[in-house]
This record gives structure tokens, sequence and C-alpha cells, in this order.
């Protein structure tokens, strides 16, 4: 994400207001015979944010890699049962205990499940299991989050 406009930074060097709009984005803007660049008034590059989705897979590393310092990582959490592995291989699901480690790999601010087979009446049946290898949400129908950025 980019830095912050510095209008004080931009006046002080006399940029014209109206080079201002297209500074803040990121462009170098040309006036007058004159160039000006967006470093010339924009702050130190800021975090984004970032939510990693993932489902209908068996766990990769490009998953990891993906959810790495996710704000929110979510994830399927097919099967419970450690006896339905052969039907998460044959369908390319994950296990709720495989994607928990790819949240303890990846650390994630936060984690949440959803995804399950309709076998799975009660997921959050596992919930004890599964926060000995990461806390995760066993997500719902309808569920959402705010996200905010860290520097507002």
């Amino acid at each position: 994400r980019l830095g912050k406009f510095d209008a004080a930074r931009a006046q002080a060097q006399g940029i014209p207001l109206r080079c201002w709009n297209r500074l803040q984005h990121g462009e170098t803007v040309v006036e007058d015979g004159v160039t000006y660049t967006p470093d010339m008034v924009m702050g130190a590059a800021r975090r984004g944010l970032s939510v990693t989705y993932c489902t209908d897979t068996r766990p990769t590393p490009m998953i990891t890699e993906m959810a790495t310092d996710a704000d929110l990582f979510i994830c399927e959490g097919m099967y419970g049962e450690q006896e339905k592995l052969d039907n998460a291989k044959k369908y390319k699901h994950m296990m709720m205990t495989e994607a928990a480690h790819i949240g303890a790999e990846a650390k994630p601010k936060e984690m949440w499940f959803t995804h399950y087979s309709p076998s799975e009446m009660k997921p959050d049946i596992y919930r004890e299991e599964i926060s000995k290898i990461w806390p995760v949400k066993f997500a719902r129908d309808g569920w959402t989050k705010d996200l905010v950025f860290e520097d507002q």
C-alpha cells in the first residue's frame, strides 16, 4: 500500500495542486517541463490488508505461503474424523487437522474453518482438538468481519 501523502511537502516544493492526485496514486507527473515523482510527496509504504481463502484442495506449500501473516485466513475444514482421511485425499479436501497445521505454520492473525462435509453435523465438536494445533474459529453462514488498516 502506498505511503501517506504529505501535503506540506508538496506545498513546500511548489508542486501544483492539480498534480497532487496523480502523485498520490503513484504516477510521475510532468507539468510545465518539470518532473514530479511520488517519492517527493509520499511517506514510506504502509502495510495493506491480506485475506487468504482456500477450499477444495489438498494441503500444499503455496497455501502456507499465501496465508503467512494474513489478516484473515479462511480455509476448508472438510472432515474432523481422522478415519475420513482417505475420502479427503480422494476428493481433494483437507482434514481439519491438516488445515490447522497450515495455520500454525502460516500464523495468520485470525483463521476460520468453512466448507464442512455434510456428514459433519456439528463441526465445532473438534474445537478442543484443533485448538491444540492453532486457534481456529468455526465459521457459519453469514459471518462477516471488518478489516481495518493498522495505521488508521
